[in-house]
C-alpha cells in the first residue's frame, strides 16, 4: 500500500501552518544553538527513521521476543505514552493521529480516539478516567471517559505541541510547543493561565518539582527551572536537550542530542553525566523511586542506568527499534517502549527481559500464504485489523466474515458516527474502490488513515485474497 506522510523540521522564528498538510513552516531564520541540534540529528538518520514508521524492525520480530507483552494497534511508529492514575490502563499516541486506551490486564485496547491532524506528539494523564493529548497540528484535547470526541480543545500554539504536563496541586496543564513557549491553562474551563517565554528554540520537554516549579528543555540548549512566583534560573548546555524527567528527591534528569544523560540538582548544580554515543536521545523516564533512568535514541537501544552511580545495568535490544517513547508503571514494577514497528511492549526493568503476557489469538491465517501477492499487500494493514473473528484488540475491526457485511457492523467494535451513517456492504468491488480513491473520499468523516493502491492489479490481488482467506 502507499502511505503518504508529511515531514518537517523545528526551527526558530514564526510559524505557519498550511491547511490542507498540516505542514508547519518557519518564516525567519534559525539560531545557532538550534541549527547544531537539528544538524546533529539530520545526521544520524532521525528523516530514515520518521520514513520507517510504517515498517516493522527487519532484524527482530515478535518471534525473537515470545511473551514480551505486545500491545498492537497502532498504524504508525508510537511516539507518546502515559499511564493513567489507576495503573489499569496506559495511554498511547502515535504517528497515525491516534490515541489508544489500553487494559494493561488483558492487553486489549478499550478505546480508540482520533482528534488531532497528524502525530499525537504528548500525553499526559489528568484526575480519574480524564486525560490531554497533544499533537503536531498545534491542539491540545481533553477526553473523559469513552465520549469518541474530545470535551474541550486548547488553542493558542502556533506550532506542534512537544511535551504536556500536569499539575495536579495547581489545577493546571502545561504545554510545551515547538513555538519557544509554555502555556498554562486552567484545567476548570480551558483558560489560559499564562504564557512563560525565555527559551529561544523549540521546548521539547516539560517536568516540575516538588514545591511547583517547572522543568524546562529545549533545542536551545537550556536548561530552565520557572517558579510559580519569582524569577526562574538556567543554564545553558552546548547540546540541544531533548527530554527532561524528574525523580522524586528533586534530581533533574535530561537527554541531550549528543548522547549525554545528565543530573542536576534544583538549583541547576551539576551531579554528573554519562555519555552513551551515538548521537541523539530522545525517550527518558525515571522509574516513580527514583532509582532507574531508562532512555533511548535515535540509533541507540533502550539502555537502564541505576541513577546513584550512572552504572548502566542493562540493555533492551529490541523489537521496535529506535524507541520514540518511555513510561514506567506507577509502581515501578514494569516500563513501557513505544518503537516504530508500532506496538508498546512491556518490559522488566530490573532485568531487561519481557514482562506482561502476549495477546490470546490464535496464529494470524495470513501465514498460512505469506508469499501470495495479496497477503504481501495486506501486511500494511496488519497493525490495525486482524482476521481472526472476535479480534477487535487493533486500532480497526477484524475483517473475519467482512465479504457481504455491512459497513460498520463487525460485532465487538465501536465504529464513528461517520461510518454508522454510510450505507455501503463490503465486497470485492467495494473494497477495491475504497483503496483506488482512498477513504477520505470514499467514506468522508472516517478515522481511517489515508491511503491508496495505485496499482490496480496489487488492488485485485488484495481482494482476491481477502475473499478467500476471511471467509
Amino acid at each position: 500500500m502507499a502511505f503518504k506522510a508529511t515531514l518537517f523540521s523545528p526551527s526558530v522564528g514564526n510559524w505557519t501552518k498550511t491547511r490542507r498538510s498540516g505542514q508547519f513552516m518557519a518564516e525567519d531564520g534559525v539560531g545557532a544553538a538550534l541549527a547544531r541540534g537539528l544538524l546533529s540529528i539530520a545526521r544520524t538518520g532521525v528523516v530514515a527513521a520518521l520514513f520507517s514508521c510504517f515498517s516493522v524492525n527487519p532484524a527482530l520480530s515478535q518471534a525473537d521476543f515470545p511473551g514480551s507483552g505486545a500491545l498492537s494497534g497502532h498504524g504508525g511508529a508510537v511516539r507518546s505514552m502515559a499511564v493513567l492514575a489507576d495503573g489499569r490502563r496506559l495511554i498511547s499516541g502515535g504517528f497515525d493521529s491516534a490515541v489508544i486506551v489500553w487494559n494493561l490486564h488483558t492487553n486489549v485496547a478499550q478505546r480508540v480516539f482520533r482528534h488531532h491532524d497528524s502525530t499525537v506528539n504528548a500525553l499526559a494523564a489528568l484526575d480519574a478516567e480524564c486525560f490531554a493529548s497533544g499533537g503536531e497540528d498545534g491542539r491540545i484535547a481533553l477526553w473523559c471517559g469513552d465520549d469518541e470526541q474530545p470535551y474541550r480543545v486548547l488553542s493558542g500554539h502556533s506550532a506542534p505541541i512537544s511535551s504536556l504536563l500536569y499539575l495536579r496541586e495547581r489545577q493546571l496543564l502545561a504545554s510545551a510547543s515547538w513555538d519557544r513557549s509554555i502555556r498554562l491553562w486552567r484545567l476548570s474551563d480551558g483558560t489560559s493561565a499564562g504564557v512563560i517565554a525565555g527559551h529561544d528554540g523549540p521546548v521539547t520537554g516539560l517536568a516540575h518539582l516538588a514545591d511547583g516549579a517547572l522543568v524546562s528543555t529545549s533545542y536551545d540548549g537550556q536548561l530552565r527551572v520557572t517558579p510559580a512566583q519569582g524569577s526562574g534560573r538556567t543554564v545553558r548546555l552546548e547540546s540541544p536537550l531533548n527530554a527532561v524527567a524528574v525523580a522524586g528527591d528533586g534530581v533533574i534528569v535530561t537527554a541531550g542530542a549528543d548522547g549525554k544523560v545528565r543530573l542536576f540538582a534544583a538549583d541547576l548544580q551539576a551531579l554528573g553525566e554519562r555519555d552513551l554515543g551515538n548521537g541523539p536521545l530522545n525517550a527518558l523516564a525515571v522509574s516513580p523511586d527514583g532509582t532507574v533512568i531508562a532512555v533511548a535514541g535515535i540509533r541507540t537501544q533502550v539502555t537502564l542506568i541505576r541513577r546513584q552511580t550512572l552504572e548502566v545495568t542493562g540493555d533492551i535490544l529490541g523489537p521496535g527499534l529506535p524507541v520514540w517513547s518511555l513510561a514506567f508503571s506507577p509502581d515501578g514494577s514494569e516500563l513501557f517502549s513505544g518503537g516504530v514497528d508500532r506496538a508498546v511492549r512491556r518490559w522488566n526493568p530490573l532485568t531487561a527481559k519481557p514482562a506482561g503476557r502476549e495477546i490470546a489469538s490464535a496464529a494470524p491465517p495470513e501465514r498460512i500464504a505469506e508469499n501470495e501477492e495479496g497477503a504481501r499487500v495486506f501486511r500494511a494493514c496488519r497493525a490495525c485489523h486482524g482476521l481472526i473473528a472476535g479480534d477487535n484488540s487493533r486500532a480497526g475491526p477484524s475483517l473475519h466474515g467482512i465479504m457481504g457485511r455491512k459497513i460498520a457492523s463487525a460485532p465487538g467494535y465501536s465504529y464513528s458516527q461517520a461510518l454508522k451513517q454510510r450505507d455501503i456492504v463490503w465486497s470485492k468491488e467495494t473494497i477495491a474502490k475504497l483503496f483506488e480513491v482512498g477513504p477520505n473520499a470514499y467514506l468522508p468523516g472516517t478515522k481511517m488513515p489515508e491511503q491508496t493502491i495505485p496499482d490496480p492489479q496489487a488492488r485485485q490481488a488484495l481482494v482476491d485474497w481477502l475473499d478467500r482467506i476471511t471467509r
